[in-house]
């Protein structure tokens, strides 16, 4: 059988690289325009080409998304772009709007398209309408439970590729269509540009009683009324790829390169595990306890199940749970000296318990018994972001391998 395909995001080179080296098969991202994520850092035409040469290199693909719903105004750049973007060796642009849609088929017929979930993709006649069109994929709404997703599938019959959200943040709006952000500050969402602003604390006010504040729970110190939990569906990758999707994707542009390397290798593990015995595959409790140690929320399986209710929100707060810190990033190994040269992230002391994250491998602990600084001198502590230093290892690890700390209680 074709093997599922896993998607990474890529919210700057670094990441798009870090997802690469950690086992993913594609990434998407932004260039810097017409693109959904305006926090993230997004990529320069030099660094789109740098990226993709890595990728292809070995034998990657990337996607870039032009998934943004333009006003006239933004329409009359288009042209322009799409002249920059073909000169790029991309694997295929991810669209959401109509017209955008038209432009690049008209301008770039040989472009792969794949039809954003901003396009709210619910339905099997939806998927086959941008069929016809000549789109090549469908990525599905969040929204979508796995009955929905079986009946799109069969009527379908393979003539278009769906993709599906597994892991990542999830919208509070139906396929992120929000106004929220646009009303309270005057960022709006659908240009790629959200405040988050469901994740706010809100009190209820009556109109002739300012300054009375109510609960919309019980609790007087406000209400998280919208703030979505994380999606999480690592335990459900066997029905996943039983039921025909093309894509499992990973949601996470502005994320650390720390939560990219940690999803990445976690589900690359676990689709490989299941691909190699499907009958006897049980998903790894270790592996699994890999997503609570990047920084998220709350887990939910989404829509998966069907609507999740009040269990799909955390109305309490809105903050991440963050168990571990991102320490620093190996950049090569010697072998002579059995140490690995790390470029640190976070203050790093002697004596610490590192964790290392290494491709395709389960974590594993070491103790920094002694750092050395670049000229080789023994230091107590390393507190400088981007310093060189020196930790004892005895196991060979590759270049582009992390390092975390568990966080003290």
């Amino acid at each position: 059988m074709n093997k599922v395909e896993l998607l990474a995001p890529a919210g700057s080179l670094e990441k798009l690289k870090t997802a690469i080296l950690f086992g993913a098969d594609a990434v998407y991202c932004g260039g810097l325009n017409f693109g959904l994520r305006a926090g993230a850092d997004n990529f320069t035409v030099e660094e789109l080409e740098e990226g993709i040469e890595f990728a292809h290199q070995r034998n990657k693909k990337v996607y870039m998304t032009l998934n943004m719903i333009p006003h006239n105004k933004e329409l009359a750049q288009l042209p322009e772009y799409i002249d920059q973007i073909k000169k790029l060796n991309l694997d295929a642009l991810i669209i959401s709007d109509p017209g955008v849609f038209a432009a690049v088929k008209k301008e770039m017929p040989e472009m792969e398209v794949h039809i954003s979930t901003q396009a709210n993709n619910v339905n099997w006649a939806s998927a086959l309408f941008w069929a016809d069109q000549g789109a090549e994929r469908i990525i599905l709404a969040r929204e979508l439970s796995r009955e929905e997703i079986k009946e799109i599938i069969a009527k379908t019959k393979g003539r278009v590729e769906l993709e599906y959200f597994v892991h990542g943040a999830m919208c509070i709006s139906y396929s992120g269509r929000c106004l929220l952000s646009n009303y309270f500050v005057g960022r709006d969402a659908n240009k790629g540009d959200c405040a988050q602003s469901c994740r706010w604390k809100y009190h209820l006010v009556e109109e002739k009683r300012p300054g009375e504040y109510y609960p919309v729970e019980e609790n007087d110190q406000g209400t998280f009324i919208m703030n979505s939990r994380d999606l999480n569906l690592a335990e459900e990758i066997p029905e996943l790829i039983d039921i025909g999707l093309s894509s499992l994707k990973i949601e996470g542009r502005m994320k650390s390169i720390h939560y990219a390397a940690t999803v990445v290798n976690t589900y690359r593990q676990l689709i490989d595990q299941y691909y190699r015995d499907p009958e006897n595959f049980k998903a790894d409790p270790e592996l699994l306890a890999e997503l609570r140690k990047i920084s998220h929320r709350d887990y939910t399986k989404g829509f998966y199940y069907g609507k999740p209710g009040a269990e799909g929100q955390r109305y309490e707060s809105s903050s991440y749970l963050r168990s571990y810190d991102f320490m620093g990033v190996v950049r090569e190994y010697d072998n002579s000296k059995r140490e690995a040269v790390v470029e640190v992230r976070n203050k790093i002391f002697k004596g610490d318990e590192l964790e290392f994250i290494v491709p395709g491998q389960k974590t594993f602990t070491v103790n920094a018994s002694y750092l050395l600084d670049e000229e080789g001198a023994e230091i107590d502590s390393a507190p400088h972001p981007k310093q060189l230093i020196r930790i004892p290892l005895k196991i060979e690890v590759p270049a582009g391998s992390l390092l975390r700390r568990q966080k003290e209680n």
